[in-house]
Order: structure tokens, then sequence, then C-alpha cells
């Protein structure tokens, strides 16, 4: 049984989405039981945080098992001496996992009410304090210290600086006031600084706030997996074209040993400069990051060849990652989708845009992979029906390593090329929810396994370009 209630769209959206997971295709190779089955299992896993909390080393700092000690050590000392494992990923050898405990069912509500925005009631269940900008509303009387129990306003309807919420609101834990509720809302404008320190949530999971950062990048499973499957090598030059906020820029430079060339663009300026800081952060030099419209990256003036930002010249990059905007829909926890159904269907001409430019910028037997963190048909598998369609010189490659599932029936591909593709599909777990006494009965590669499908939803695609036509 559900501890929150399933995700929630809009009705114009929720009706696309059910002709989507219920489509002939499906229906047909599953059987109508099976397939309603999967989407309500979707629907509420969706608005539950994953099983695993993953972080990915640097190893070009440090060893993974050096990384795994002091990360022992680290939970160790916020969770008061309770043992997690840390476990190494076996197929993902710079992956470490560790288990979130919860939900738990048994915590005592306290009479104080903290409301805080649905964002920040997302981080907070993946291991987050709560921080001034979050908080929404606190009690009348709240001063430093006070014991409160924290709210999600997942419909966003709470006025900022209300002294209840009688509204639809979701139990994250209890915690302890930091600020009082006066130096929360003071006049001189919201402060930055924490507002409550969760000490008992309903997901117990580690904070990462300021804990090894040049070691660690907290990073979910499959935004792992993508920049093995590009599998970059040294001395090779490389497009991000989507790259912010550079944790798979920072993994490809990684990969490929710091040598070489990773190019990161991103339009929006904030943004570069956190890939620019994630990258000084874990000490990478290879990467070189720009404010520039992937659409806008293909150049058709010779003369430009021998400058090193953007616009490029065709057939410039050795391997491309496109891991590109799109409607968001596999994030997890969430439990009300705001984006109308206008908006998740404006993300697919965009990402043909973007692609039609990678085809053009990558190198003829060059590596393109394509990805994105949403669940629809028409940002996946119909875009790669629509790419091999229209690039006769792309061909769908095998990934490595493979840990989703294969892709989704319903865009006319074929078994072999669903096969090549990888769907990282929350409705995949059968269980929900782990206490201590199961964690410490359950054998490492059941738990390894678990991971691997307890996560956010996530597609990836493979292509070699075998010509320049």
């Amino acid at each position: 049984m559900s501890f929150f209630p399933k995700i929630s769209f809009q009705r114009e959206v929720e009706e696309y989405l059910t002709k989507v997971f219920r489509n002939n295709e499906l229906i047909t190779a599953l059987g109508v039981q099976e397939v309603e089955s999967k989407y309500q299992s979707l629907l509420s896993h969706l608005s539950h945080p994953p099983a695993f909390t993953t972080v990915r080393v640097n190893t070009h700092l440090a060893s993974v098992k050096h990384v795994k000690k002091m990360l022992l050590s680290e939970i160790h000392k916020q969770f008061q001496g309770l043992c997690l494992p840390v476990l190494e990923h076996p197929k993902l050898q710079d992956v470490l996992l560790i288990p979130v405990i919860g939900p738990r069912q048994d915590l005592k509500k306290h009479a104080s009410e903290v409301i805080v925005g649905a964002q920040c009631g997302y981080a907070v269940l993946r291991g987050a304090h709560v921080y001034v900008p979050g908080i929404v509303s606190a009690p009348k009387f709240m001063k430093a210290g006070d014991l409160v129990s924290v709210y999600s306003d997942i419909e966003g309807k709470c006025k900022r600086g209300a002294k209840e919420f009688e509204g639809v609101k979701v139990f994250l834990g209890n915690g302890v006031s930091e600020l009082s509720r006066s130096e929360i809302f003071c006049s001189r404008g919201p402060l930055n600084g924490m507002g409550i320190r969760m000490t008992e949530p309903v997901y117990l999971s580690p904070s990462f706030d300021n804990v090894l950062p040049s070691h660690l990048f907290l990073q979910n499973l499959p935004s792992v997996v993508v920049s093995h499957v590009v599998n970059p090598q040294p001395r090779e030059r490389i497009l991000d074209m989507c790259a912010a906020p550079g944790g798979k820029t920072t993994h490809l430079a990684s990969l490929m040993h710091d040598q070489g060339e990773v190019i990161a663009l991103d339009k929006i300026a904030n943004k570069v400069k956190k890939i620019k800081q994630n990258a000084e952060l874990l000490r990478l030099n290879c990467i070189k990051a720009f404010c520039y419209d992937g659409t806008r990256a293909l150049s058709v003036d010779k003369g430009e060849d021998e400058q090193e930002g953007p616009p490029f010249l065709p057939e410039s990059f050795d391997r491309i990652l496109l891991d590109a905007p799109c409607s968001g829909m596999g994030q997890r926890p969430n439990m009300a989708y705001s984006s109308t159904l206008k908006e998740v269907t404006s993300y697919q001409p965009l990402q043909r845009k973007l692609f039609t430019v990678a085809v053009k910028l990558l190198k003829p037997g060059g590596v393109l992979v394509y990805s994105t963190c949403t669940i629809t048909l028409s940002e996946n598998e119909e875009q790669v029906a629509w790419a091999l369609k229209t690039f006769p010189c792309l061909q769908l490659q095998p990934q490595e390593p493979h840990i989703g599932g294969e892709g989704m029936r319903g865009a006319g591909l074929s078994l072999d090329q669903l096969k090549l593709l990888q769907r990282f599909d929350p409705s995949a777990v059968t269980s929900q929810g782990m206490d201590i006494n199961s964690l410490q009965d359950s054998r490492e590669d059941y738990l390894v396994s678990l991971a691997n499908k307890d996560c956010i939803g996530f597609f990836i695609a493979k292509f070699i370009k075998w010509n320049s036509k």
C-alpha cells in the first residue's frame, strides 16, 4: 500500500498518459490486466523517492574504496551510530549505493506545523534539511529550538507567510527549528540558511550538504549509466549539448581521465556558471563551458574553424551526449505534476532540432547518445523511430552497461530495436519501502538489483554514424 497518494496530473495530461500506457501494441503483447497494473504501479512509485541514494565517486581524485571508507564514517556520525551499508555497484565501478530507510510510519506528529513548497519537500524526502527559501508557512509563535512537524504543500496553494494551512499537505517528518518565525519571514527578505534541521524524516537518507564535495557527486543512477554508455576515450573531443548543472559533463571528463576536450553548452548563464563551479570543485581541467543555444551550435562559415567555442563546424566531435530538455515526468518523488499538455508536447520539436544539429556535428564513425528523464513515448521511443527514418546514416548500438529494461512498445520499433534501448521503469519494482530489519536480512546482490530498478524514470538510446550523408 502506498504511503503517499499517487502522482496527480492535470486532466488533459492524465488522459494523454492513459492513452500512452494503454496503447494497442502494449495491450496486444501484455494483455489489458498487466498493462493496467504496470501503469498504476508507475503512478504510485513516481510519488515516492527511489529506494537508494546514488553517489558518483570522483575517481580522478581518489579510489572508490577510500571514498567509501570516508562516507561510512560520515553516515555513522549523521545517524548517531545506526549502521547503514554502503554498496559498491558491480557494473558501475564509480558508484556507491546507500539504502533509504522508510517510509517510517510510527513517527509522532507535533502540534506545530511548518509548511514547505513542493520542490523543497521532494528534497527533504531525499535526505535534505529545510532551508529558509523553501518555507512557506510557520506557526505564529515559533522560535528557534522548537520541535515541529514538516509538511509539503504539493499543490502550491499555501500563501507565503501564513500562520497555518488547512489545504492538501503531505507529512515529511519532524525537525527542530533553527530560526524563529520572525527571522524566517523578516522584512529584509528571506535568509538563505537552514530553517529546519530534520531529525525524524519519513525517509531516512543521509544529507550530502557539504559532505566530501570534491570526492562525491550526488546523481541518480541512470544519469551515471548514460555517461558510461557514451564511453568517452582520452584525447577525444566530446560535446555535451545540454549540460547543466554538469553532472554528466564532469563524469565524461573523469571517464576520459581529464585528457582530451569536453565542450559543455547551456543557454542559461547561471547554469553555465554552475558547470564551471562543479568542474573546478572536482578539479577537472578538460571542460570548456559556453553559454550557447544547442540548436544554433552548427556553423556554416568555414572561417570559424579556428575558434574555440560555438558554433562548430560539421563533423567536429568524436562523441556527443544529447541529454535533452524534456517533460521530466520520470523525476521522483513527484506527487503533483503541474505542467499542461501544451507544455508536455512542446518538447518533441525542440528535441528534434537539437538531434538534427547533433547528427551534423558528429564525425563519421562517431557515437551519439540521446537521453531523457521522462516516461512518454513521444520523447523517447518515437524519437528513436523518427531518427532512424530521418537519418539513414544512423544505426542503433548495444549499450554497455545495460542495466535498465528494454524500450516500451507503441512506437512501431521492432523487438530487436527495443532490446537495444534502455528504459528505467519504476513500475518494475514490486515492493515499496525498506526498514532496517529487511535491509539487514537482504543479500547484497538483491539490494543492487533493487537499486537498478527502483530509481527515476529515464531513457537512453545509443547511435553510431556510419557515414556523412
